[in-house]
Formats: C-alpha cells, structure tokens, sequence
C-alpha cells in the first residue's frame, strides 16, 4: 500500500489510465481461472482423505450512499475464534514468495469507485472443531493516494462478519450482508449482522450492500441435512448419549427409533454431491445397522430391510446420475472402488492382527474387482493372460485355488487418523452396549442374500439394475468372513450353512429367471444383469463347493434352454448364454475343475469336492486309463458330465455351428473366438507347459475334431486362391448330408445343461428343417481361420496313440473329411510374404486417409450437398490450389493436426520393423501349422496301413501333402515334408504308379519346381526325391517310361507357366540326379542309367527352349510362335503336346485373347478325343477331330499318328487326367467359356453340341440344366447384340532385312483386337523392333507396293504393314450371311493399292487403276496364334473403268442401305444424299459419267464395260428418288426448304446423266433369238446386272 501511494503522490492519477484497462483485462482472466478451479473442485469424487478447506469470494461491494470518503476500497478478511484482535487464526494460506498461512488477507484496490467489484479466492484451513465464536470478519479500508501529515494510508470505513457455525452446521452459501460503520460490540460473534444491534450505525439503514459467497469443501462437515441428521443419530448410538440435538430439535431414546428409520428413508432425498462425498463412510454405516442391529431401550431393532432398501436406492441413484463413470460393464468406479479398498467386515477391528499368514499388511486383492479398470486377461483369454483371473497383477502361480482365496480376502488397511470418518470415528465401543450386552451378530453375506430374495417391487428392481455391487459386495464379505474365522482349510461343503446356500440357489434362480423373461424389453438391463451373475458363479469357484457352484450353473441353463426350444429368433439369448459361458470359463483354474484326468465314469456330483491344497497337484499325476475312445471324441453323456465346463463350451460350439441352425449364424464368430481364446490361455500358461500335462489339457477338447469335421462344408475355401478346382473332393457336399453315423448326435446338441435336462424335440421354428440340396451359408474368413487353428492345436498336443486308436475307428468318409480338414489348412495358413503386408498396410492406411478425407468435406462450411452437386454439373469441382479436394484452408471449421483423431489414424501406417515382424510370426505359424499337419498325416499313415480301405485314404493323404507342397513354405518344412513323402512312396509304390497316376504327375511337377529352388538344401531334398521316384518307377517294370512321361509334361508345363522358374538351379539338379544314376551300384549293370541319361538330356532341350522364350519374353508373339513350334516338336506325344497348347491357352488368357485360347483347348480337346477314340469305344464320344470340324477347321491337325508310330495303351502315353471323359468334358467346358468371353457365341453353341451327347448318356441332368441355360444367354446375347460385336482387325506385316533371322521375308497376317488402328500396330511395332535393332537401323516401308529387296540397304531392318480386310468369293457369299459367318474361319484376306501407268499412286478418273492383292494364309483365323504366315499372294488389276464401276457401285450401296434402314435414320440418309446429289459434290458422280459414258469405246473388250457403267447410273438414279422420297416421309417443317433444294439437285443431275445413260452400245442388243423373245432377254440381262450390283 504505501508503495502504491508514494507513486500515485508523484504522478498525480495518470498511471492509473493507463494501468487500468491491463487491470481489467487481468482481472476477467484471472475470474475465469477461478471458474476453472472451482468446477474442478466440484469434480464428484467420495472423499478418501481429510480435507477442510473454506473458500471465500468477495463479490461487490455498495457505498454508493455511504457519507465521507470511501473510495479506494480494500476488504480485509480474518478468521476469528474470538471477539478480541488477537483472536485471529493463522489458517489462510498464503501466496507466492509468502508464509505458508496468515491471519488476514487483502483484495486488490479498486481506484475511485465506490461500488468496486471483486475477484479474489481466500482459501482457509478450517479447524477441525468449530465453536459458536468462530467467525469470518471483514474489515473496510479506504486508501489514501496521496498521504497528509498525522493521516494513515488505510482508514477503516465499516465492518461485517459470518457466524462459522448455525445450529451446529457449518454456515455456508450467497451473503448479501450489511456493514457496520463502528467496530462490532462485544459477543458479536455469536449472532448474524442481519441482527439489529442497539446503538450501532449501519451503512444504508443497515440494507445488504457487501456481497459474499462461502464455499466448503470438507469431509467433515456434510452440509446436508438428511445427512447430518442420519450420521448424528448414528453416532448417538455409537456413544448412547441421549437425547440428541439435531438443530431445533430434541430426540429422546424411546422416538430414536422412528426418527432413525425415518432418516434412513430420507436419505434417497439428499443431495448428490455431498451423497457421493461421503458414499464411503454412508454404505459403512447402513452395512454396520445390517450386521449389527442397534439396541435401543432395550430392545434390539432390526434394521436390515431399511438398510438394504437404503443401498439399493442410493447405488441406482449414483448409477443414473454418473453415467459417465463407468466402465466396459456398467459399473460405476466409485462403488467399485468402494468395494476393492473399503470395505471390510464390520466385525473385524481395524488394527487387530490377521489370523491368516502374514496378517493382511501388504497389497491384498479381491477376485471380481480386478476388473473394475479395464477388461481383465481372463476374459480376452489372449496369450498375454495373466495366470489369476483374482488379479491381472498377479504374475505368480499359486499353489491351489485356496491360496487364491488368501490373496483376495480384504482391503488395504487405512491410516484412520486422518481419514475423513474422523468425525464419525468407528470404535469398539459399538462392540458392546454401555448396558454391557452383545448385540446379535449376523453374517453380511447371508443378511444380504436374504434381502435381496424376500424384497420386491421397486427395491428389487433397484437391486437388479446394479446386481453387480451386491454380488462383489456378497463375494468379498464371503471371503472376509472365511479368512477372519480360519475356514480357508474346512472342507467346501462345511464352509457355509445349509440356509445361506438355499438363499444364494434361490436368489440365482430368479436372477436366472429375470434374465429369460425380460431379454427383449431390458436388453441393455439384462446384459449386465447377465454379465454379473456369471462373474459372481465365477468367484463362487474359489471358495464354495464347486458341485454346488455347479447345480447353479446347472439352474441357469435348464431355464434359458427351456426358453430357446420356444423361440422363433432364439440368437439374443443364446448371445447371452454364450457371454455367461465365457466369464464362467475364464477362471483359472477352469482345467482343474473340468477333472482332466478322471475317468469317464459318472460321478457322485459333477464336480466332487476335493481338498484344494491337493486338487491343483494332483491334477495331472493319474495314469491314463484304458478307456471306449469313442466316447473322448463325442459329446457323449460320461464326456459332459466329466468334463462338464468343456462339455458346454463344445456343446454350444456344436449346436451354433450347425448348418440346420441358421437363426444362430449371428453367432459364429462369438463362439468361435470363445474357443479359440480358451486354447490361447491354455497355450501361454506356464503350468500345462509340460507335454504330458498339456495333453491330458487336450483330451478335454477331442470332441473338438469331429464337431468341425462337421462343418467342412461351411468353412471359407481357402484353396480358390491356389486353383480352379478348389479342394480336394474327397467326399461330396451330399455325402456329409447323408451319412447316418454324425459325429454329434441330435440328444447330445440339446442336453447342453447335462442328464437331468428334458429330451426336448427341437420344432421346425428353432432350426430349419434341413433339405439334400440346401447351401450352406459359408463362415466368414476370420472365423475359419480361427476354428482351423483350435484344430490344429488339439491335434498337436493331443495323445498320439490316442489319436491313433480313433482314427481306427473312424470310417473311410470321416478319414477323408479329416483329410479335407488339413487340406484347408495348408492353403489357409500358407505364408503370404512381407509383401502382402505391405500391400495390406497401404490399403489400409489410404482407406484410413479417406475417411479422414470425407470427414473433412462433410464439416466443411462451404460445402454442402446441394452446393456440391451444382459444382458437379457445371464441371466445376475442383482441386484448390492449396491440394485439397474440399476447398481452401480457410474454409475449414478444426485443424486436424491439432487434434488426437489425427495421432490415432496415423498410427494405422506401420513402421518396417512392425510388418517385419508380423511377415516372421506369419511365418513361424505357417511351419508350425505345416508340421503339425504332416505328423497327423503320419499317424493316420501308421493308422490305415493295415487295413483293407487303404487305397482311398493314402490318395487323399498324398493330395494334402502335394498340396502343402505346391504352396509356399520353408526350408524346415520342405525337408520334413520330402522325407515324409519317400518313405511313403518307397513303401506303397503302387499308389503312385497305378493308382494315382494323376498325382503322380503333380509329385513331378512339385518335385521340378523345387528343383529349381534358390536355396541349396531344398534342391537336394527334391532331387532325392525325384531320383528316388524314377527307381522305384524302374524297379517296378524295369522301365519307368510313366515317371519319364510326367517329368517330361512337368518340366513343359512348368517353363510354360511359371515366371520366376531358375533355368541354372534346375540344371544342377539334373546334375545330382545324373550322378545320383550313375554312382547307384545296384542298378549299375541295368538300363536305368542310361534311360536316366536320355531323360535329362530331353530335359536340357527343353530347357534350351526356355532360354528362347525367354529372350523373346517382350515379343508376345514370337513368344507364341515358339511355344507352337515346341507343341509341334511333340506331335508323336500326345501328353507333351497337350501340355504345351494348355500353356498357349495360359498365355493367351493373360493377353485377353479369349478367342485364341479357345481354339487351344478345342485343339486339346480334339486331341483327347482323338486318343479317346482308340482307348474306349462309345458311341456318344467324338470320333475324332472330324466331330470338332464345326468349330475349327484347324483341328484336324490333331490327327492322330498311325499305331505303330504311338499307341494309347503303352506305360505312359496318354495317362494324364485330361485323356478321360472327365479330362475331355473339362477342356470344353473351358472352351466355351473362352469363346463366350471373346464374343463367339455362335461357336459356343458348335461346343456344347459336343457336350450334350455325352451328358444325355450319362443322364446328368443337371449339367443339361445349366447347359442349355448358357445356350440361351449365348442366343439372347446374338439377338441383343446384333451389329454390335467386333471381332478383331487384321494387318499384313512384312519383314525384310537379314536383321530379323528367320523372319526375312517372311509375311504374316495379324490379327489385333477390334478398332485398331493401322497407326496403333505401327507404332507397337516400331516401338519393339526399334529397341531392339536401334532406331536408326529399323524403317518402316509406308506404302503397300511390292517390295524390291534390292532396293533395300542391308544392313537395315524394313516392316512393311498394311490393312487387310477378309475376302469373300461371291460363292462363298451364300454361306456367309451374319457378321459372326464373314469374320470366323477366315483364310483369304486383301488390300487395294492404287496407281497409275506412270507409277503414281492417284491421277485423273480415265487413267486411275488399282490393284486387288488377295492373301491366303496357312491357317484360318481364329487360330492358336494371332499371326499367320501368308502361302499364297494373288493379284488382280482393276482398269480405270472398272475402278469406277466399283465406286458407283458402292455409292449405290450406301443409298440402298440408309434407305431401307430400320429403325430409319434421318441424318445418315441426309449425309448419304448430300454426297450424292448435293450441289457441292455433283461433278463428281457426274463427271464420272461424262469421262467414261460420253463416247462409245472403240475397243469392242470394253462394251461390256461401258453398258454396266450405264446401268449402275441408272440404278444410282433410281435409288436417289428412293432416297429422295424416304427422306420426304422423315423431315419436319422447318427442313421443307432444304428438300426442295435436294430436289433440285436431283433433277439437275438426272437431267444432265439422261443422255448418257438412254445411249446404248448397238452391238450388244442384236437379236440372238426370235422377236417375241427379245424383250424377255432384255430384262433378264437387265436384272441379272442389276442383281450383280
């Protein structure tokens, strides 16, 4: 202060206007951060530490008509405890820089106002007891600002106060009070400033001009009075000082007991706020009148009911109210928290020492309440779980599920000494009455237990919404209770009374019921309730009698089953049970208690009670009994009543997977992951880390196999992505509808709850009656994967001679379902590459950036739907400048950057070191999944070596294992997996040798491309492999032409198709076969070394081909061209040659050519039939290529060689699958729909004629169905796309120059897609050959002139292309009426080139001539190739009045076509007429006519000429009126004038053409025959000539 005047005394009042604005602008910052602070201090939070803290706001003060000098006015705040000066306490905290408290603080100096307003926080320690003395003073100050002699700076202009205490609460609130102008008299304190005092002088006639707000935020002043009169009634009986002051009233002893039960209904009327501050000290006091009930005068009242009813409200009010206090379950944090550190037996001293060991110091924690943060391990169940579902924190194993009880009982003792129950202190008094008898006591469990099953109506409600508190609240106080009365080690069954567990059995049954009842009013209600009850039959594991726990579970599924059978949509309440089953499941010791090493004998209970010190070490220690093992793989009864948690989790999994089940497909995926989340927690927990022990984990889930085994036929198909054929078809989809032996049976899917439930019938409403020919509806990727790998693990840490026995048992059909099963392993656990997962993560990071994207427009203000679609029309949408697609930067409502949505997306776009790893766990799964697969493979090879049936089975077992081999693996696997398949050849050789032989061609192939491998051991595997299959081939028959013939094909087919096929790395392993040959000492002296030799020496040839395919890898059709010569080359091996028009069709199909792949598998087929032919006579087969003759004239090249040059029935020739009637249907098949993709719908129909004889013989009416359904899409598509459909273009393409080897001049026909252009194929050429010669050295030749080569500089390289168009002789034009006729078969093909005399190319119309160069090539168009080589070359020259005759003629053409058009086209007529008769173009047909018609030609060879010429102007003539007339009918009014000038035109023209079409040669009319005939000749030569046009 005395700073602030010495400045002012200087510099008179001039600061302040300039400091004043900045003092406002600090001060409404400063309010605001006082509005921040106190919202955060009202932050609903119980109170768990003593806190008593006042805080005072000065708001405004009013002097306005105070007398005298107040102006600069400064409010000084004390806490008293007395009237006198130095009463004041040093309770208020101090600033910055200052003591820590102070007896008085100040406000700011408001300058020259007498009415200042305030903004200051004054925050006060408040004594912990309060008396009537306390008191709030204020003082007044008027500061001077320019200080006199004899005058101090601070003179005090008024006085005021707040009494601390009213009526024994603590005074709080809004004041507006009035200030005294003298000091107050004595004794003030204790009575209010709105008290008139006498002889004291108040500013405005004592009005309230001092504004004032009080807040206390204190844990031991409720300042609420249901509260306070609750709590003070409470510990009235707590110290039986009666009567009780509560404010103005008296209670006395013999009323407590009402008013007491009065206030315990009250309470529900308190305020929230200072409810949920003292909620802890509120639930001690109602749980403590439950267990002990007060005595008063006497007589113990019995206030349980109150109490319960107390709870439940006040838990449902906090519910609503804190809604956003609440976890992933409904529960609210603070009750929880209520539950996890506060609550304890009231019956327990605080500080007394623990019975049990170690006493109760140290972290202590309870079962349920481990959950109340996040969602526990137990329940995800991933491979991260922790082993206690009591606590996540828990990392040690204990020792038997009693030492999990001793480490759930109880909380975390507490200092009470400053506790906020200070005020309420609980002692022992309460112990004993002062009258020295002991209440009754009672158990809180059982007590609430029987609350809860006796209330009704809204109580009960109340209670069920938060089931979960009670229930945590009943578990925790059980443990209490066993831990403080030294129980954990009595037997289960003795542990609780015979009444409490009739209480808790009928308190589930109705909780049971409710949740049956109300699923589909409450759903959210009933979610919870559903959750609770299964975390409390959870908990209830621990520590009662497990049979017990178990009859209740038992109740529970008896009453939603008996609901599902009656419902139509039974999915939500399955979804329920499926919840209740899967927190039920989740405790730790769920192995133990489904008795893993019993046997399969029904037993006194389900679940006998055994000690738990021994039940978790012996668990594992019993031998393996022989036993039905039947009965291990089924839901039997013994299995569910053994096992009986298992039993109803592979229960459920069976009825929900069952494909009659279809109002349950929703839940698939749940109980899938249920599962799998079972067996993951099985995997990662250390105590079944034995393989012994994990096995006997495994024989809980055998049943497992056969329930999927089930379901193959809904599991996605993971094999599409590797071949057409998908997977193996071992056994048909109708077969598993109608084999009678199920692995389920019907009374197995509904006994879910065990024996004792009904044999209920499922009705028609429940489950879908089953058809023979329904679809299944497929299980989503994620859920078959996950349901393959529970597979696999049961099947890996299942007992292998367990496994082996089964296996015996099972039947062919269900062998092979088993096989299917591990086929659709391999393919779905095959290793994708760190590639995919690369591709996988930008796809997912742009559809996270397009979210984001859309996101962003849809907040944007400038942009909306409406505005967006106007932009849209007028083109007008954009990108701004700035890059974004929504509009400039400032457009935008919120930065993205700054906000955390943008950390969260971000975080999608994984780092290298991420996808890395996730490209090694794939990998290691996909081996571990692969060895798994192969050791199941071996047991069942171990298993039907000796039986009859197994011929069958090992040919499923060698496709899984070629399979695993075609897909991609490791190194480890391959070694394994070839091992694996020569000790199974080596010991069934005729497996592959007679039987299989279609596999045996797939061993080659997958031997070869292994061969080829970069990695060394690999190679060396495969090539063992492979000369180990060529000995026991030889060894066999002394020849082994079958293998010879296969690796041969494979080879082919491999450099046919494969792309990263290494040509060196198979040469080297040639190389090791050749020496593997040559060094066998006991085939030394036989003819296997050198058939060996010969056999790799075909192979280098055919690898020296690769080595041209691959340098003409660009050039696609040179490319094609040596894959014909190649198929060529084995024209005497059919297999061979088949194999290589398989690759031709291959490479076509990737180039779009559908048509050329067509005709490459009716070549393959005409060579199947035609080797058909000579194996198997029957009538409804092809004879031959001639049956295919139709489609192709090509085909016939496919004849079959004479028999003495190759014979079917020799070892190896035509043994591929495709040499069958199976094969050939196939290759059809496959034509016709290549041929339909190409367009070529009329040779789709030339196929099926093929087809459809042999399907009637076969009387496959199904395919007949599907067959003539395609025939009329082919015919309806002919019919719709009629002058629509393009086939292709074709060029003539001549090379010249020795730079092109073999090609030097040589010419070919083309064949491009449809409208290309002659510029587009040049510049394709061009563009290749110029790359590879050099630019400078390639020309290309422009016009289409015969080339002299002697012309020709040497050493370039010349392309002479040319349009070509299909060429018709008029025979031929009978036949070929449609588009598809005059463009398929086609072999004859022209251009015009035209030129004159003088050896220019265009002159005038008398010395005009062209020349018709008519191709023929070797082949007709389509063909396996898309260029043919041309054989033949005719030329034909055209004199200038021929050349115009052409012309007129196709003027003429042109008129008759628009004319007769239908639908009629107006333009295209006007267009045609225009250049006809328009007076623009009529020199043209006109002077055509005077050049050759004005003079009669004085050769006689061209008076034939000459009349045609005549005779085409006159049909032109004629077809112009026609038009003339048509276009009349078509116009409107405003095109009248147009028509008459068109009219004009015409006449003009007919006029000046009349004399030179009426003149006549004279010699060509001489009578030949009589008069009477002449005029009958005449019009025959007429129409004859006419008809020729």
């Amino acid at each position: 202060m005395q700073r602030v005047g010495e400045r002012e005394g200087k510099d008179s009042s001039a600061p302040w206007r300039v400091v004043l604005p900045r003092i406002r602008a600090a001060l409404a910052s400063f309010e605001l951060q006082l509005v921040v602070n106190r919202l955060f201090r009202c932050s609903l939070d119980a109170f768990v530490f003593c806190r008593n803290l006042l805080y005072v706001y000065p708001q405004s003060l009013n002097f306005a008509n105070r007398q005298g000098s107040a102006r600069n006015i400064t409010v000084k705040v004390q806490f008293m405890y007395g009237e006198d000066p130095s009463n004041a306490m040093p309770v208020i905290f101090g600033k910055s820089s200052c003591p820590e408290f102070s007896k008085e603080a100040y406000t700011a100096v408001v300058y020259h106002n007498r009415s200042p307003d305030f903004h200051e926080e004054i925050k006060i320690k408040l004594p912990a007891t309060l008396t009537d003395h306390h008191h709030l003073l204020f003082t007044f100050y008027h500061v001077s600002c320019q200080q006199k002699q004899n005058t101090p700076l601070e003179t005090p202009v008024g006085y005021t106060w707040i009494p601390m205490l009213q009526n024994g609460r603590l005074k709080t609130g809004q004041f507006c009070l009035p200030v005294s102008l003298e000091k107050p008299p004595q004794a003030y304190s204790v009575l209010s400033p709105e008290v008139p005092l006498p002889g004291m002088k108040w500013v405005d006639n004592h009005k309230g001009v001092f504004n004032v707000e009080v807040v206390a935020v204190s844990s031991l002043h409720t300042q609420d009075p249901y509260l306070d009169k609750f709590f003070a009634l409470v510990h009235a009986l707590d110290e039986h000082m009666f009567p009780v002051r509560i404010g103005d009233m008296r209670i006395m002893e013999n009323n407590l007991e009402n008013e007491l039960k009065s206030s315990i209904s009250a309470l529900n009327s308190s305020q929230l706020e200072p409810v949920v501050r003292f909620l802890h000290l509120l639930l001690d006091k109602l749980i403590l009148l439950v267990v002990r009930p007060p005595v008063i005068a006497g007589q113990i009242v019995n206030l349980g009911q109150a109490s319960f009813e107390a709870m439940a409200s006040i838990i449902n009010r906090l519910h609503k109210n804190l809604d956003g206090n609440q976890d992933q379950h409904g529960r609210n944090s603070l009750l929880a928290s209520y539950i996890y550190y506060v609550f304890r037996l009231p019956n327990t001293y605080p500080n007394s020492p623990s019975p049990g060991p170690g006493g109760l110091g140290g972290s202590v924690h309870y079962a349920t309440m481990a959950r109340s943060a996040v969602r526990p391990a137990s329940l995800n169940l991933n491979r991260s779980r922790s082993l206690s579902n009591s606590n996540p924190d828990i990392s040690g194993t204990p020792t038997s599920p009693d030492d999990e009880v001793r480490s759930i009982i109880g909380s975390k003792a507490t200092d009470r000494s400053c506790n906020r129950m200070s005020s309420h202190t609980e002692t022992s008094s309460f112990l004993q009455t002062l009258t020295g008898r002991l209440p009754t006591k009672k158990l809180f469990h059982e007590e609430l237990a029987l609350q809860w099953v006796v209330c009704s109506g809204s109580v009960r409600e109340a209670a069920l919404q938060q089931a979960w508190f009670f229930f945590e609240l009943m578990v925790k106080s059980m443990v209490h209770h066993l831990y403080f009365a030294d129980k954990l080690d009595a037997p289960r069954k003795n542990r609780f009374p015979e009444r409490f567990m009739d209480d808790v059995t009928a308190l589930v049954s109705t909780i049971a019921g409710d949740i049956v009842s109300r699923f589909q009013k409450d759903t959210e209600m009933v979610e919870r309730l559903n959750t609770s009850l299964a975390f409390f039959l959870n908990d209830l594991l621990s520590i009662m009698d497990r049979g017990f726990v178990f009859s209740l579970i038992k109740t529970c599924y008896k009453q939603v089953s008996s609901k599902l059978y009656s419902l139509t949509n039974p999915s939500n309440l399955a979804s329920l049970r499926l919840d209740f089953l899967r927190i039920i499941c989740s405790h730790e010791h769920y192995v133990t208690l489904n008795l893993p090493c019993s046997l399969l004998t029904p037993p006194a209970s389900p679940s006998p009670s055994v000690s738990s010190a021994t039940s978790q070490s012996s668990g594992f220690s019993t031998n393996v009994q022989d036993q039905k093992i039947a009965n291990m793989f089924e839901l039997s009864v013994p299995f569910r009543q053994q096992h009986y948690l298992a039993g109803l989790v592979l229960t459920e999994l069976a009825v929900i997977l069952d494909p009659d089940a279809e109002s349950l497909f929703g839940l698939h995926k749940k109980v899938i992951n249920m599962v799998h989340n079972l067996l993951s927690s099985h995997d990662s927990d250390p105590r079944y880390a034995d393989p012994q022990v994990k096995a006997r984990v495994a024989m809980l889930y055998l049943p497992l196999i056969g329930v999927i085994m089930e379901t193959v036929p809904q599991l996605y198909d993971f094999t599409e992505s590797h071949n057409q054929r998908g997977r193996p078809s071992c056994v048909a989809v109708d077969d598993y509808e109608s084999e009678g032996g199920s692995m389920i049976s019907q009374t197995v899917a509904m006994a879910i709850a065990g024996t004792s439930v009904p044999q209920l019938t499922r009705p028609s409403s429940f489950l879908a009656t089953s058809s023979s020919g329904r679809q299944h509806s497929t299980f989503s990727t994620e859920s078959s994967r996950s349901l393959l790998i529970c597979l696999l693990w049961v099947l890996k840490n299942a007992d292998e001679s367990v496994l082996q026995k089964w296996f015996t048992d099972l039947s062919v059909l269900q062998l092979n379902r088993l096989l299917d099963l591990l086929y659709l392993c391999v393919s779905c656990f095959e290793y994708k590459g760190k590639k995919v997962f690369e591709r996988m993560n930008s796809l997912t990071f742009k559809k996270s950036k397009d979210m984001r994207a859309k996101l962003e427009e849809a907040i944007l203000g400038s942009i909306g739907a409406r505005q967006e679609m106007v932009r849209r029309s007028r083109g007008q949408l954009e990108r701004s400048p700035s890059g974004s697609a929504f509009g400039s930067q400032e457009n935008l409502r919120w930065r993205k950057d700054m906000t955390h949505w943008r950390q969260n997306t971000e975080k999608l776009d994984k780092s290298r070191a991420e996808i890395e790893h996730e490209a090694l766990i794939d990998g290691n799964l996909a081996t571990e999944a692969n060895l798994i697969i192969l050791d199941t493979l071996e047991i069942v090879v171990q298993t039907v070596s000796v039986t009859e049936s197994k011929e069958s089975i090992l040919g499923g077992v060698l496709k899984v294992l070629l399979h695993s081999m075609a897909c991609n693996q490791s190194a480890l696997y391959l070694q394994h997996c070839f091992a694996t398949q020569r000790a199974l050849v080596s010991k069934f050789p005729e497996l592959l040798f007679e039987e299989e032989t279609e596999q045996c061609a797939d061993l080659c192939l997958r031997l070869l491309r292994h061969c080829s491998s970069s990695i060394s051991t690999i190679r060396s595997h495969a090539s063992a492999s492979l000369y180990l299959l060529m000995r026991q081939n030889f060894e066999i028959g002394n020849n082994f032409a079958r293998v010879k013939m296969q690796v041969t094909m494979s080879l082919s087919s491999l450099v046919g198709t494969s792309q990263n096929f290494n040509e060196e790395f198979l040469r080297r392993s040639l190389k090791t076969i050749l020496t593997y040959a040559e060094e066998d000492l006991e085939l030394r002296e036989t003819t296997f070394p050198d058939q060996v030799q010969d056999l790799v020496f075909n192979l280098h040839m055919i690898l020296s081909d690769t080595v041209k395919m691959k340098e003409h890898q660009e050039d696609p059709e040179m490319l094609i061209d040596l894959m014909y010569r190649i198929a060529k080359g084995y024209q005497n091996s059919p297999d061979l040659r088949l194999t290589w028009l398989q690759n031709m069709a291959g490479k076509h199909s990737e180039r779009s050519n559908h048509a050329e792949s067509a005709q490459c598998l009716v070549h393959s087929a005409a060579l199947v039939a035609e080797y058909l032919s000579m194996l198997e006579d029957r009538k409804y087969l092809p004879v031959g290529c001639v049956t295919f003759q139709n489609i192709s004239s090509n085909v016939l090249e496919e004849s079959a060689v004479s028999d003495d040059v190759v014979s079917p029935d020799e070892e190896g020739i035509c043994s591929g699958k495709y040499f069958t009637e199976a094969g050939l249907v196939g290759l059809l098949e496959q034509a016709a729909a290549s041929f339909s993709m190409a367009g070529m719908y009329e040779a789709v129909n030339e196929v099926y004629k093929v087809l459809i004889p042999i399907h009637e013989a076969n009387r496959d009416a199904k395919k007949l169905s599907t067959i003539h359904g395609k025939l009329q899409e082919a015919f309806s598509k002919i019919v719709h796309q009629d002058g629509k459909r393009m086939f292709g273009t074709y060029f003539r393409v001549g090379f010249y120059g020795t730079k092109f080897g073999d090609l030097d001049e040589q010419e070919f026909v083309y064949k491009e897609p449809a409208i290309t252009k002659l510029a587009e194929i040049s510049h394709r050429l061009e563009g290749f050959y110029g790359e590879r010669f050099g630019e400078d050295v390639l020309e290309v030749i422009k016009d289409s002139n015969p080339v002299d080569k002697c012309k020709l500089d040497p050493n370039k390289a010349y392309i002479q292309i040319t349009y070509v168009e299909p060429y018709f002789d008029t025979y031929e034009m009978k036949d070929r009426i449609t588009y598809f006729d005059k463009n398929y078969n086609l072999r004859r093909f022209m251009y015009c080139t035209p030129f004159t005399l003088d050896g220019r190319a265009h002159g005038e119309l008398h010395e005009q001539f062209k020349r018709k160069t008519i191709l023929t090539t070797s082949h007709a168009f389509p063909y396996i190739k898309t260029r043919i080589n041309v054989i033949h070359k005719e030329e034909i020259i055209l004199t200038p009045i021929e050349v115009a005759i052409e012309d007129m003629q196709k003027k003429t053409q042109e008129l008759a076509f628009a004319t007769h058009q239908d639908p009629a086209d107006p333009k295209m007529l006007q267009m045609v007429l225009q250049g006809s008769v328009g007076t623009t173009v009529n020199q043209g047909p006109l002077e055509v006519a005077q050049v050759f018609l004005s003079e009669i030609p004085n050769d006689p060879k061209l008076f034939r000429h000459h009349n045609k010429l005549r005779l085409c102007f006159k049909d032109f003539t004629k077809r112009c009126e026609d038009a003339l007339r048509k276009n009349k009918s078509l116009i409107g009014p405003d095109q009248k004038e147009y028509q008459r000038e068109l009219e004009r035109n015409y006449h003009r023209l007919k006029e000046a053409l009349q004399p030179l079409i009426n003149r006549k040669i004279p010699q060509l009319y001489k009578a030949v025959l009589p008069v009477t005939c002449h005029r009958w000749i005449f019009d025959f030569t007429l129409s004859a000539e006419i008809r020729r046009v």
